[in-house]
């Protein structure tokens, strides 16, 4: 057996108190405190699905393959039946050359460069065409014995597959065959009957098949294993579904979305270890008729396509990752010295050194201002002008206030104030006053954006250090959304509240420093939030309020430039508060609690993405 130090590669080192230098596992010695110490890197204990780039074409019911850095969705119901293919390269699809049967309920299985397709239903009803993608064309090949739709397969084997189950109209089926690269071969049968299943495998010598509706007397979570010669009944899934997603191995599958009978539509995620089911983190949408064929293992998948109940087919696409990834996480911070709700923070500044100025405190609005070191908050010289709802852009030392609100008088201010590490002076009025805005930058290089009311504003303008010009608008006004960018070239605009029948928006666009251009969604509508982070690819959106129900959230989304997912809460769910820092060290600060009589807290969180957990050897 080896020994520690053959395993660490060091002896168990002597310090006074927590050693900063300790790898994760690694024993040491405090001094201090005489104990005997270790250290880990928090890690998600459930895996978790973040938005995709979306398809070209929406649909439902199509065929799938691949991993989720190199898949085929081809097929589905557009409507009508389709003949599509899109290859997806772990950021974009791409359209590529068509199947040549237009048709829905097909299944796939193999590689984004080898994919054999078979089944569905195609005019005039149930086919057994088969064909098979070389990475370029698709080339019709010897069919099915039996026509059918709704079937499953093992999923990573264009040369060694199974497919089982289906529906040949109006019957269900039990039918299984094999595929060898050349002809299918009817096999033992399943041991029960049943359409829009899910299935997993590796080839024709180990699957797995899950769900699926019997018809009468209705849907199923019975789970039946392949070992090459027969299927054996193994432990069900947590509930009956059918026209979900599946992937992976027999020994290690996943399941996600589909429907139950208590709901048509489901976001749930389960995960097979060869024994049993158990719970993984949601899809960010209910979403039935997915991907039929697996792309993707348990620690890394795809869903895409499908249909949604706001929707009708998608063209969406979410990544799985599976548990082990790091794990952020909020902690408290010092209080700031006078509780408020509606401030605003120096966003570029840092977790270590921030400010946070005006909003609405027990008195009504203010004008104060509070810098913070990294230890306390400190007073220091306040506005010129008290207000509240207006957005922060710059550091602790170099910082600009803009826009805004006061009441009474309701006024909404044109007024900028630059703040120069002591003092606060009044510079020029943006154009158009409004409050509940976003903006990004540094004191020489900001844009400003969004707003209202009145109005759900577009607008846009940019500030140089010594004019505000307009620019080309937003894509959707809005406000009380949220944004950040480290100058006025490169920024980001999400969320906020449209006045869209009361629903708030998931809307993210990239500003380019010409135009913006919508990109992927938030996974949670919501307005009054605060984004945390540098720039267009590295940023959190924390807290706010969700409009139906109405509620406070506490829940935090990364994004990454490309997509968002959801990470740890903050502890106490708030809106209209104030941030500074990065996605790797960030504070969310003060905001509304929605406890009475104030309405408002003290309260920071400190925000760290490596979050790590030091135990005492005896604990």
């Amino acid at each position: 057996m080896a020994t520690y130090k053959e395993t660490v590669g060091t002896t168990v080192v002597n310090y006074a108190g927590n050693y900063p230098g300790a790898v994760d596992g690694e024993l040491w010695y405090d001094s201090t405190n005489k104990d005997f110490k270790y250290q880990y890197a928090n890690v998600t204990s459930s895996g978790s699905w973040r938005t995709g780039n979306a398809m070209n074409t929406a649909r439902r019911f199509l065929g799938g393959s691949g991993i989720q850095t190199a898949a085929l969705g081809f097929g589905g119901f557009a409507p009508p039946r389709s003949v599509n293919t899109e290859l997806y390269n772990g950021t974009t699809w791409t359209e590529v050359n068509d199947l040549g049967t237009a048709r829905y309920s097909l299944t796939g299985s193999g590689t984004s460069t080898a994919t054999v397709a078979f089944g569905g239903e195609a005019a005039p009803g149930t086919t057994a065409a088969t064909e098979l993608w070389n990475g370029t064309n698709w080339t019709e090949v010897n069919d099915l014995n039996s026509a059918r739709l709704g079937l499953a397969a093992s999923s990573n084997s264009s040369t060694s597959s199974v497919a089982f189950g289906g529906d040949t109209v109006p019957t269900k089926v039990d039918s299984t065959e094999l595929w060898n690269g050349t002809n299918w071969t009817e096999v033992n049968n399943l041991n029960e009957a049943k359409v829009y299943l899910m299935g997993a495998g590796v080839d024709s010598t180990s699957a797995l098949a899950f769900g699926g509706d019997l018809g009468p007397p209705g849907y199923t979570a019975n789970t039946e294993t392949w070992n090459g010669t027969n299927w054996t009944e193994g432990n069900n899934l947590s509930a009956a579904i059918r026209m979900g997603g599946g992937t992976g191995i027999a020994g290690a599958a996943l399941q996600f979305g589909g429907g139950t009978p208590a709901a048509a539509r489901i976001a749930t995620t389960q995960n097979y270890n060869g024994t049993s089911w158990s719970a993984e983190g949601d899809l960010n949408t209910a979403t039935r008729q997915l991907n039929m064929g697996g792309a993707g293992t348990t620690s890394s998948a795809l869903a895409f396509g499908g249909e949604t109940a706001s929707a009708g087919e998608t063209a969406a696409t979410e990544e799985f990752t599976g548990a082990g990834a790091p794990l952020g996480a909020w902690s408290t911070g010092t209080s700031v010295n006078s509780a408020r709700k509606y401030l605003a923070g120096s966003r570029t500044g840092t977790a270590t050194a921030a400010l946070a100025f005006g909003g609405r405190g027990a008195s009504g609005y203010t004008d104060i201002t509070e810098l913070y070191d990294g230890t306390n908050w400190t007073e220091v010289n306040d506005l010129n002008t008290a207000r509240g709802y207006s957005v922060g852009t710059g550091t602790s030392t170099a910082c600009l206030c803009i826009g805004g609100y006061d009441n009474p008088p309701v006024q909404n201010f044109v007024l900028m104030e630059v703040w120069n590490g002591t003092n606060w002076t009044e510079s020029t009025d943006i154009n158009t006053a409004r409050p509940n805005a976003a903006g990004t930058g540094i004191t020489t290089a900001t844009l400003f954006y969004g707003g209202g009311p009145p109005g759900d504003c577009a607008k846009t303008e940019i500030w140089n250090g010594t004019n505000w010009t307009e620019v080309n608008d937003l894509n959707e006004g809005r406000y009380m959304l949220v944004g950040n960018g480290t100058s006025y070239t490169d920024c980001v605009a999400a969320g906020g509240d449209d006045h869209s029948g009361g629903a708030d928006s998931v809307n993210t666009e990239i500003w380019n420093g010409t135009n913006w251009t919508e990109v992927n969604n938030m996974n949670t509508a919501r307005d009054q939030a605060v984004a945390v982070g540098p720039d267009s690819s590295s940023l959190l959106c924390a807290g706010g309020k969700i409009a139906s129900p109405p509620s406070y959230t506490g829940k935090t989304e990364e994004w990454d430039g490309v997509s968002w997912v959801e990470v740890n809460d903050l502890n106490t769910a708030r809106n209209n508060l104030a941030a500074s820092g990065s996605t790797s060290a960030g504070l969310a600060i003060s905001g509304n609690d929605g406890q009475a009589p104030l309405y408002a807290t003290a309260a920071v969180e400190e925000w760290s993405s490596a979050s790590i957990t030091t135990k005492v050897l005896t604990d």
